[in-house]
């Protein structure tokens, strides 16, 4: 199975980066993993609900120029449904074993996620209900997808 992370922006903070780049390296062991960034929309101080739905609008172009066809899509919204692991694990696997061999995983930007992008999922996830950075995010799924593929191997995991 392959899984693309889609974030958008650049990862800043050191301490995110090496976090994504040991997670990324022990998911190599149970997937191909491709992590695509695209590039945010600066927002302006006090801008408008248009101005908003703008960048919303031209990050999510963005983001689905980037998915493939016939990937299965998981949109990260407050909205989705919430997995603990194991449920999560169950339901990659389902996945897997009904012939979804790509699963995308997309994180919006400090706006969110562009009506078209949700329109584009197949499924809407959530962590919490409360909100995250987009660039710390990015460490939480990766966690959490090797959190499943352990879980499903049978491998212990701390919990």
């Amino acid at each position: 199975m392959k899984i693309t992370v889609i974030g958008v922006g650049k990862i800043k903070e050191n301490y995110l980066t090496q976090a994504i780049l040991e997670y990324s390296k022990r998911l190599s062991r149970y997937t191909k993993l491709e992590i695509v960034e695209v590039s945010d929309e600066k927002t302006p101080d006090g801008a408008s609900e248009a101005e908003e739905l703008q960048i919303k609008h031209m990050e999510g172009e963005r983001i689905l120029k980037q998915v493939k066809e016939g990937s299965f899509v998981f949109a990260l919204a407050i909205e989705g449904k919430m997995y603990d692991s194991v449920e999560f694990a169950e339901q990659l696997e389902k996945l897997r074993t009904n012939g979804k061999s790509h699963l995308t995983f997309i994180i919006g930007g400090s706006l969110g996620l562009s009506e078209a992008v949700i329109k584009r999922s197949d499924a809407l996830i959530s962590f919490s209900k409360m909100t995250f950075p987009h660039q710390l995010m990015r460490v939480i799924l990766l966690e959490q997808i090797y959190r499943a593929y352990r879980i499903t191997a049978g491998e212990p995991y701390h919990k």
